[in-house]
């Protein structure tokens, strides 16, 4: 299974007829061959249309810092006129059968893998990723996300309880929440937005997206395939632009009835604010501690390690951003860790066949990684590979991978979110000690353990603050049809995703009583 995405701002948000059921769409072919105009990227009603200002803005290859394209720079008044749209459709696409909402979802699937090589090099080119080792990964998963929920779809159901009454009886009934406001991040735009599209559009629902302003030019592209898909004019609708202007719009506008939102801590406090009273399905941030204890398996690890820290050069909300080695190993783990990211980490052109990890994604990022990499040093920690930008690999967002040891508690690092391609290791004396700083952070995402000992990896995970764990496995593992998000009470969100779990958050009950005298 492809490794789990991730979470960071998508952009500050003010803060953020029933017919035939089909195998193909009719104008599949017509429009896989189509282009569009690359400044008339919004998706509204059912057609391609500019900003109502006319306002563009740029989107740029972070290899080379090259531009792609123009883009619509979308405002307000597009995202209330796609509102508009999606309040219109809702109700008859809420009547469909699910059935045919399967077909519409199968034939989006088809439409993606039709598209593959063309979503994929957008991907690359857009968000930076290596095109071979992980973007036809990421689009892979993206076609399995709107399969899933194809597969879901006829398996919404009701209840029947009884009633007090002999003369009565109640249905109780799964129905579709109106409109859903998707709000999606840079780091993972297809898999992002796939998690909570495919789930609404399966339980009946309009969609408005939001995409992050840094991947829109990949965004769009998704949008054209699922055009392909014939869907009724309304149901699916696709905005660029700030999120402070957008994302606002739409988490505040009374007609959307439920905001899905992938993003940081910080944007999700604020459309949450913003949103209040509708319901809330949120994937915010992680720190994911990946603990190797005494008696683990050492070169396994290793190779976790290097997923969970490298993976789209640590650009995820479930990266190894602390990681936590028993002491009576921890010489060993590190001198193994810094011969396999030398012989393994190959970074350079994502275009490349050979790259393993690309750049990162934007300035803002890039700075952070410096940052708290400087700011680990200065305070004692041990550079032991990388540290610094690698701007002769082709532009300034490039940055080396990087191990840092004796990171203490008190570092911004150990701290905060990175989001950079850097191992933070502190040794641990113990599962408690390791329970201890665990428990420390604000964060509750996922956790990683590495023991032989399963009874003991069973009560550290049941013990471990999160929401989901993983025992001999790296951090950056999960499976789209299981539930995933933050435990209660964390600054990691609100309910979960993956399969039925997420159509379940995107519908509501209704309960129906019908007296037969």
């Amino acid at each position: 299974m492809h490794p789990k995405a991730a979470v960071e701002p998508t952009a500050d948000l003010a803060a953020a007829p029933p017919g035939a059921v089909t195998s193909a769409p009719p104008k599949a072919a017509a429009r896989a061959a189509a282009t569009t105009d690359t400044a008339t990227t919004l998706y509204i009603d059912g057609g391609w249309r500019a900003a109502a200002s006319g306002g563009t803005f740029e989107a740029s290859n972070p290899a080379t810092g090259g531009q792609i394209g123009l883009l619509s720079e979308g405002a307000r008044a597009d995202a209330s006129a796609a509102i508009d749209a999606a309040h219109a459709a809702a109700h008859a696409w809420g009547r469909t059968s699910p059935f045919e909402r399967a077909a519409v979802l199968e034939r989006i699937a088809a439409a993606i893998a039709e598209r593959k090589d063309q979503l994929a090099e957008a991907l690359t080119r857009d968000q930076g990723k290596p095109l071979h080792a992980e973007a036809y990964g990421e689009v892979e998963e993206l076609i399995q996300y709107f399969t899933m929920a194809a597969a879901e779809a006829p398996r919404i159901e009701g209840l029947m309880p009884p009633s007090v009454d002999p003369n009565k009886r109640v249905l109780i009934q799964r129905v579709p929440k109106g409109v859903v406001g998707v709000i999606t991040p840079w780091n993972w735009p297809y898999t992002m937005p796939a998690e909570l599209i495919a789930p609404a559009l399966a339980a009946g629902n309009a969609v408005v997206w939001n995409p992050a302003r840094f991947t829109s030019h990949c965004s769009a592209e998704l949008a054209r395939a699922i055009e392909q898909a014939d869907l009724p004019k309304g149901v699916f609708n696709l905005v660029t632009g700030p999120g402070d202007e957008v994302g606002d719009e739409i988490a505040g506008d009374p007609r959307v009835a439920a905001i899905g939102f992938v993003g940081s801590t910080r944007t999700g406090m604020r459309i949450a604010q913003r949103a209040a009273g509708k319901e809330l399905l949120m994937e915010l941030g992680g720190n994911g501690p990946l603990v190797i204890l005494k008696d683990a398996d050492i070169d396994k690890a290793v190779q976790a390690t290097i997923t969970a820290c490298f993976l789209n050069a640590g650009q995820s909300c479930t990266a190894g951003e602390r990681v936590l080695v028993d002491r009576s190993i921890h010489e060993v783990y590190v001198d193994k860790l810094v011969e396999a990211v030398h012989e393994q980490v190959r970074l350079g052109d994502p275009m490349a066949g050979e790259t393993t990890m690309g750049p990162l994604n934007n300035e803002r990022t890039a700075a952070k990684t410096e940052h708290h990499v400087a700011e680990a040093i200065e305070r004692g920690a041990t550079l032991h590979a990388g540290g610094r930008r690698a701007p002769e690999h082709g532009s300034a967002l490039f940055f080396q991978p990087t191990i840092l040891d004796r990171v203490t508690e008190s570092m911004e690092i150990a701290r905060e979110e990175t989001f950079g391609p850097v191992v933070p290791i502190t040794a641990i004396d113990g599962p408690d000690d390791a329970l201890r700083l665990v428990e420390s952070s604000p964060y509750g995402l996922l956790t990683a353990v590495f023991t032989q000992d399963l009874a003991l990896g069973l009560r550290f995970a049941e013990s471990a603050r999160a929401g989901w764990v993983n025992i001999n496995e790296g951090t950056n593992y999960w499976e789209p049809h299981l539930p995933f998000g933050g435990r209660a009470g964390s600054q990691s969100g609100l309910g979960r995703v993956g399969g039925r779990f997420a159509i379940e958050r995107l519908t509501e009950l209704k309960t129906i009583v019908i007296n037969l005298g």
